[in-house]
């Protein structure tokens, strides 16, 4: 009893962590300010006449198509994109010895996976509204992308090499007294002309207007295919259930602890 009390703990102070990331997020959508990219032209222009260009900062939201005239090219699924990530697991099956409840030792299958590659890439991009064009440097931002592969094969590479879309890989010829079941493909990418909602700071600290990662503590960079309506109503439904979720396995936790230390 007292070590279930102890695990539901662990997973309450876990749960504490993405509460606070999520609340964080949710007051960054708020406190974002609304903006087309004109008016950040037009804003930094005033600026840059009164003060000198490469000094401003200011913290903002808005929503674009994704333009890029040299985009990357998945390695799976061979999409062009902005933003990707891609895994290849291998599936596998092996013997294992263990002791049943009578201390008799008993052979069974397990199943098992290994995570042979994982990648993942992002390059800058225009992002377009009606009034005009702005850059964005996506490093560091929290990115939302679809998910254009999740494909088992249990075929075996030939000649040792693996082989997708791509992508290659050479595949070590050492027993492992694992035998493998397949291989497991899946890529989620950022496609170039989506509809993006963007929150990040504005900067025109290389005398052009850049979308980047903000400087300030606290403030979240966020590149999402939701509008913004339905992002934050998103956040908000997370942040509520990691809320009651913490609250519960705490206090369950908590009593499981003080019962098993009562009763040893």
């Amino acid at each position: 009893m007292k070590i279930i009390g102890i695990i539901l703990i662990v997973i309450g102070i876990i749960l504490f962590f993405v509460y606070s990331n999520l609340k964080r997020k949710l007051a960054s959508l708020r406190q974002a300010r609304p903006a087309s990219i004109a008016e950040l032209n037009h804003l930094a222009s005033e600026i840059a006449l009164e003060m000198g260009s490469g000094s401003w900062r200011d913290y903002v939201k808005l929503r674009g198509t994704i333009q890029c005239d040299q985009p990357l090219i998945s390695e799976l699924k061979q999409m062009p994109c902005v933003h990707y990530n891609m895994t290849v697991v291998r599936e596998y099956e092996e013997q294992v010895t263990e002791r049943d409840s009578d201390d008799k030792v008993v052979t069974k299958t397990q199943r098992g996976s290994e995570t042979l590659s994982q990648n993942r890439e992002s390059v800058p991009f225009f992002l377009q509204d009606d009034t005009g064009e702005i850059w964005v440097e996506p490093e560091g931002a929290q990115i939302e992308t679809v998910r254009v592969l999740d494909e088992f094969s249990p075929e075996q590479p030939s000649g040792g090499q693996l082989s997708f879309g791509g992508f290659s890989l050479s595949l070590s010829s050492a027993e492992t007294g694992r035998q493998t079941i397949g291989y497991r493909y899946q890529e989620s990418v950022l496609p170039v002309q989506r509809q993006v909602f963007v929150v990040a700071q504005v900067s025109d600290f290389n005398q052009s207007l850049v979308l980047e990662n903000p400087t300030t503590k606290g403030q979240r960079f966020v590149i999402s295919l939701k509008s913004e309506e339905a992002l934050a109503q998103t956040t908000q439904t997370s942040v509520t259930y990691a809320f009651y979720g913490m609250i519960s396995t705490l206090v369950v936790g908590g009593l499981l602890v003080i019962f098993g230390l009562l009763s040893a």
